[in-house]
């Protein structure tokens, strides 16, 4: 195994939007209020009995089962202090990023040597966020509601409490993370 510490764990974003797939368009707003206390459960006891006293399992019992059939998957991220769950519930920008170091190292068939690919992705992901400041930086001033460019994909700026998150991180995990800073 490649990360032999890590820990797997499913996307809560994405797991709600599944749990909604076969729910009327009226109701998803609803639906998505009564699984708030489900994924903000202090314990995966506490998780659990939310899940089960919830009213979805009567009128849309696919949406518990979505929870149900990968519940192993997301009670890892239960694991976690508050401020940190903020940080981790989504993968949106892990995969953004991903997707577009992909297009990048796409095209290439190989590579002359490790540090060759590294230098690529490195100077791939300078690029990504390049963009990404010159577009917030012709919205410099404008309120939220008035911006239209993402946030920032590397220095985490939509992330709230990422500071938080952090200390939660290094004293959860000091040998992983001590040793970058």
């Amino acid at each position: 195994m490649t990360w032999p510490d890590s820990m797997v764990q499913t996307c809560v974003v994405h797991l709600i939007r599944s749990s909604k797939r076969f729910v009327a368009y009226g109701d998803r707003k609803k639906v998505a209020a009564a699984l708030k206390p489900v994924y903000t459960a202090s314990s995966e006891d506490a998780a659990l009995a939310e899940l089960a006293a919830s009213p979805l399992g009567a009128r849309y019992p696919d949406t518990v089962a979505a929870w149900e059939r990968v519940w192993e998957r997301f009670t890892p991220f239960l694991a976690f202090p508050p401020a940190l769950r903020r940080v981790i519930y989504t993968a949106n920008s892990i995969k953004s990023l991903s997707y577009q170091l992909r297009k990048v190292t796409k095209n290439r068939g190989h590579f002359p040597s490790d540090a060759a690919a590294v230098k690529l992705l490195w100077l791939a992901i300078c690029n990504i966020e390049d963009r990404r400041a010159a577009e917030r930086a012709k919205e410099t001033g404008l309120s939220t509601q008035q911006c239209r460019s993402r946030g920032r994909l590397v220095q985490g700026q939509v992330t709230n409490c990422w500071k938080q998150a952090l200390a939660q991180l290094t004293a959860a995990y000091p040998d992983r993370i001590n040793p970058y800073f």
